[in-house]
């Protein structure tokens, strides 16, 4: 299991057996997952620097503790509903590859362990989220959670944030 701390950094205390743990938050009315291993800590949306000619969803960068990080806003990239800067809005510092990225969302749910075979396949469509960035369907209760793989989209070509000989 994985705890948040007041701090942002997300720490282990055990492991999930038969399961992997992810990291859920929304983009409008939609709930996501990512692998919480990927998750390196939590902020607060601070004003970011703009860098010219970069693409819409790409906001700027931040500098983390003497590391310049790229912060997405995923709400753009996706298209999904209006982008409001609240409270609630924070930014998952990820580590992806050799890079350490930044996501703005809407906000953070919660962490849960995700049984083996939980997450179903794709039905092929046609989606605002490229259906190769996403891992899976899982359903909780009345929640439906799209589980993406933030990886592979983070250091996707049309990203345009990590070197493409990383992989």
């Amino acid at each position: 299991m994985l705890q948040l701390h007041e701090t942002g950094q997300a720490t282990s205390t055990g492991d999930s057996a038969g399961g992997s743990d992810y990291l859920t938050f929304s983009l409008g009315e939609e709930e996501y997952a990512i692998d919480i291993l990927k998750v390196q800590e939590i902020r607060g949306y601070d004003a970011v620097t703009r860098i010219a000619n970069a693409p819409e969803f790409i906001k700027g960068v931040i500098n983390l503790r003497g590391i310049i990080v790229p912060i997405v806003d995923l709400r753009i990239k996706f298209g999904v509903g209006k982008v409001e800067y609240t409270p609630f809005t924070v930014v998952i510092i990820l580590n992806v590859g050799t890079r350490v990225v930044g996501m703005v969302v809407d906000g953070v749910s919660d962490v849960l362990t995700l049984p083996d075979g939980e997450v179903r396949p794709v039905p092929e469509f046609s989606s605002s989220v490229g259906a190769e960035y996403i891992a899976g369907l899982a359903s909780l209760e009345s929640r439906m959670l799209i589980v993406l793989d933030i990886a592979r989209m983070m250091s996707s070509a049309e990203m345009c944030l990590i070197d493409q000989s990383v992989h």
